[in-house]
């Protein structure tokens, strides 16, 4: 963890992250608005808790798929960077809050239901007798998934518990990196498409929808789309399109998903949906480490990191008068 000058101050930005790739469209963002963005990789290496944290804001970059770039540490590192950074009184964009929504679909269903928003029914399992369990308390199909997800790591869909069955006997059990696993409601979207709701500081950016077609390996990040041969990188398999939501702020389930993130100090926020056939809809994923297409961005007039960038230089970083 390498420590940058500490002396950094106003206009810096400290990027905590562990895959390089999802960099640049960050930095550039940033630079466009004239801050110094200073990258922190979080992994190996130390942390002094009697050392202060540079000056500067900081924003969260991980990923809950970082175990499968090789950083099998970094989450569980980004836990005691983010502390250390609360105890100093640093300002983490995404900090200790979201980064428990980040890493958890159990804690994501949580704070939806807290807020009133309708969820697929949703079962945390340990265990390889525990998942087969869960799956015979469904009479609908359902999906397995990894708790700390990304990506669709570890999604799987069963018509019903004897499928389940044969795939764990077969050795298909995968769990996530904590040996956890969400055994969860399918919902047949009423057209082969889900709904991604982009907030930034709590409001409303844009939608996109992302087709399924060919999987739930939707990551919209150019650097995943742009490398789809090496999924030691991101599996995201090309089959996912993107393209505009006619969704807008005034929705009243945007009004919700803004409405959470702000009174969960969720700053940036990536929220999907689907709807299924009698038009109710149901919200599955909250992610905080959020990646913005640019195609998409170019059919909407907009760069999503430079949208961020200027809510920070607005809301977090104003220049002086």
């Amino acid at each position: 963890m390498p420590h940058e000058d500490r002396h950094a101050q106003g206009d810096t930005v400290h990027l905590l992250y562990e895959n390089p790739d999802w960099l640049p469209p960050v930095i550039a963002g940033l630079e466009a608005e004239g801050f110094r963005a200073v990258p922190y990789a979080v992994g190996d290496g130390t942390l002094d808790p009697a050392q202060p944290p540079p000056d500067g804001l900081w924003w969260n970059r991980m990923s809950p798929s970082a175990h499968t770039r090789g950083h099998g540490n970094a989450v569980a590192t980004m836990r005691e960077t983010l502390a250390w950074l609360d105890a100093w009184g640093r300002r983490v964009i995404n900090g200790t809050r979201s980064f428990g929504f980040e890493v958890s679909k159990l804690q994501q269903d949580l704070v939806l239901r807290r807020h009133g928003i309708r969820t697929p029914r949703t079962l945390l399992a340990v265990g390889r007798e525990a998942v087969a369990r869960a799956g015979r308390t469904f009479e609908t199909p359902f999906l397995v998934k990894h708790n700390q997800g990304g990506k669709g790591l570890g999604i799987a869909l069963f018509n019903n518990a004897d499928e389940l069955d044969a795939h764990l006997d077969a050795g298909g059990f995968d769990p996530d990196p904590n040996g956890q696993v969400v055994v969860q409601q399918y919902i047949r979207p009423a057209e082969p498409f889900i709904t991604r709701v982009e907030l930034v500081g709590g409001k409303f950016l844009f939608a996109m929808r992302s087709s399924t077609v060919g999987g739930f390996e939707l990551c919209p990040s150019d650097f995943c789309q742009a490398e789809k041969k090496q999924p030691d990188v991101c599996p995201a398999d090309g089959a996912a399109t993107f393209s505009p939501s006619p969704l807008t702020a005034d929705d009243p389930l945007v009004e919700r998903f803004e409405a959470l993130c702000q009174a969960e100090g969720l700053d940036l926020a990536g929220i999907e949906f689907l709807e299924d056939a009698d038009g109710q809809r149901f919200t599955y994923d909250i992610n905080a480490n959020t990646n913005y297409n640019a195609a998409l961005g170019r059919a909407l007039g907009l760069d999503g990191m430079r949208e961020v960038a200027r809510w920070i230089r607005r809301a977090l970083a104003p220049r002086p008068a």
